[in-house]
């Protein structure tokens, strides 16, 4: 499970290009293991690095320069994620310490992923998204952004999401919480369907 979010405020990476998709944040040559961590170094490697599969970095790219290395909120363009379904993007970007995306739109699996991996999915429009400035807090209490010149916006997000980014649930943690709730409906449904809880007899020959 991830670690719970209520609030982040941090540098806010200007990154806002449209249609950056899974094999520009994670490159498939770069996914060198199974699991979720090992993946940092290879974020954004198209355009982070001089050469392809070299460290040298490229000093124009915006997380190469001191203001944003340490950027925690990535401002991103529409359409953030597309491409490959690759849960290894979301990893990379929380592995390295990203906590929020701000864009105008969201691949939707992109989105799943991110809220599986404590990523704050935010949608504002894109005139807001480039004048947000650093440092940007985003507030899940509150559900808005605040941008660096103190203005607030506000933004939605499906409550089950919410729930799983600021308690850091998994989906079946989630469920879980209404444990109680799923006991009394199954013992109900015993009562008034009890041949549908018969346990099947294993047929003899």
């Amino acid at each position: 499970m991830a670690e719970p979010i209520v609030r982040v405020t941090g540098a806010a990476l200007p990154l806002i290009r449209d249609n950056v998709d899974t094999d520009i944040i994670i490159p498939s040559r770069e996914m060198k293991g199974t699991g979720k961590t090992g993946l940092k170094d290879g974020l954004f490697a198209p355009w982070r690095y001089r050469v392809p599969g070299s460290r040298e970095e490229n000093p124009d790219f915006p997380l190469n320069q001191p203001a944003f290395r340490d950027a925690r909120i990535w401002l991103a363009g529409a359409n953030v994620g597309c491409g490959s379904s690759r849960e290894h993007a979301a990893w990379a970007l929380a592995e390295y310490g990203f906590r929020a995306i701000i864009a105008p739109s969201f691949n939707p699996i992109f989105l799943g992923n991110c809220v599986r991996n404590g990523i704050v999915p935010v949608v504002l429009p894109r005139e807001v998204v480039g004048g947000l400035g650093s440092p940007v807090t985003v507030d899940l209490e509150a559900m808005t952004v605040t941008g660096a010149d103190g203005k607030a916006w506000a933004f939605a997000l499906p409550g089950e999401a919410r729930a799983m980014l600021m308690e850091g649930l998994d989906p079946i943690a989630l469920t879980r919480k209404e444990a109680p709730l799923i006991a009394a409906w199954a013992e109900a449904d015993r009562r008034a369907r009890p041949w549908a809880w018969l346990t099947p007899v294993s047929s003899q020959r």
